[in-house]
């Protein structure tokens, strides 16, 4: 399982296939879910940061746009990556 307590770039490297094409949607994906992990343990402790909540809900929005794009495409790497973030049970 993937370690989303990493720095960007690690999180890049452990994903990616090569470390020159970090726009790939797989590393997009792992980069999103930190960060709507990060958002989320934030609007725990403030439920009135409206601005996080919309950034947090066009983040997931994304991200799933992201994993239908993937699932279309190239559907083992999908799988391989919703097992390695462990997004869906």
């Amino acid at each position: 399982m993937l370690n989303l307590d990493k720095s960007k770039q690690e999180i890049i490297l452990a994903v990616s296939k090569s470390s020159k094409n970090p726009g790939t949607s797989e590393v997009q994906i792992a980069l999103l879910t930190k960060e709507i992990k990060y958002l989320t343990a934030h609007l725990i402790k403030n439920k009135k940061d409206f601005v996080a909540k919309t950034s947090l809900l066009k983040k997931v929005s994304r991200r799933k746009k992201l994993l239908k794009y993937l699932n279309k495409n190239q559907a083992k790497t999908y799988k391989n990556i919703i097992a390695d973030l462990n997004l869906r049970k």
